[in-house]
């Protein structure tokens, strides 16, 4: 059996090249996206996940795999494309991985495992912490003004929906008063909406009582199979010298190793001088 290496992956994907991308040089991943509308009945959709991905875990892939059978079945959409946007380096969060590292992680799992997914640069490319709201806006600007929707089977093109997908651990922070600016959250549940994914030990229902402004524009999907994974488990176990292996994918474990990634985490941050970051200051869906 063949082994194909991380770089290879990178450099197959025309990858390699990630850590001179500036956003100069920075184009609109659009290779993964559906070329054309397959239901002209249905409302073209992308999900676009925030987060700090460090690292990606195999609950974050199947987030979408969830959303999108949630959309196939139960609404009016069509899923036509999926993006990870980690957060950038200005988000200071004790255990963050560079930008880099985490652009890297997210494009090798997603190469490894989906044809549907990609990863856009564009949020970590920037110095400066950009909110949700605005990462959402780049999306509808890239695949509405830049590409003109997409086509339908008559090749007449249709605004592509653009929407966040998050944990249901987004909701609880949304609904806590003062965390999210409210034109943010009337822009991002309002305009955009989201599909939330359940998650052991949160109680979304009483999150969603002080948003039930925007109730309508919020799906939750259930989570059949229970599963509590999260990237902060991760890097514990790593910290502690545990396997991570079958938690996330096998080659981001490969990446983790061949780095040296989270390994001595309270040092690291320790180094780089960082606090652990507000909610108000990632506007993320906290993807730890």
């Amino acid at each position: 059996m063949t082994t194909i290496s991380n770089r290879e992956i990178l450099n197959d994907a025309g990858l390699a090249d990630t850590d001179t991308m500036t956003l100069d040089n920075y184009t609109f991943p659009a290779q993964r996206l559906k070329k054309t509308l397959t239901n002209p009945s249905k409302q073209p959709l992308v999900l676009v996940s925030c987060g700090s991905f460090s690292p990606p875990t195999n609950l974050h892939l199947r987030m979408f795999e969830e959303a999108a059978d949630y959309c196939k079945f139960e609404t009016e959409y069509e899923v036509i494309g999926g993006f990870f946007s980690p957060v950038g380096d200005a988000y200071k969060k004790a255990g963050l991985a560079s930008a880099q590292h985490r652009i890297n992680m997210t494009r090798i799992a997603v190469e490894a495992s989906s044809d549907w997914i990609g990863v856009d640069p564009w949020e970590p490319l920037h110095k400066e912490y950009l909110p949700t709201v605005k990462v959402l806006d780049h999306f509808a600007h890239e695949l509405n003004e830049v590409m003109g929707g997409i086509a339908g089977p008559d090749g007449r093109k249709k605004t592509i929906h653009v929407a966040l997908l998050a944990g249901a651990d987004l909701i609880q922070t949304m609904s806590t008063p003062g965390l999210w600016a409210e034109e943010d959250l009337n822009r991002i549940l309002g305009h955009y909406g989201a599909f939330i994914l359940e998650r052991s030990g949160t109680d979304i229902d009483d999150a969603l009582v002080s948003l039930q402004q925007f109730r309508e524009h919020i799906r939750v999907i259930p989570q059949l199979i229970q599963n509590d994974v999260s990237s902060t488990k991760i890097r514990l176990f790593r910290k502690r010298g545990k396997s991570i292996r079958f938690y996330i994918p096998d080659k981001v474990v490969d990446y983790i190793y061949e780095h040296g990634l989270y390994s001595d985490d309270e040092k690291k941050a320790a180094d780089k001088g960082k606090e652990p970051a507000t909610t108000e200051a990632t506007g993320s869906s906290l993807a730890v």
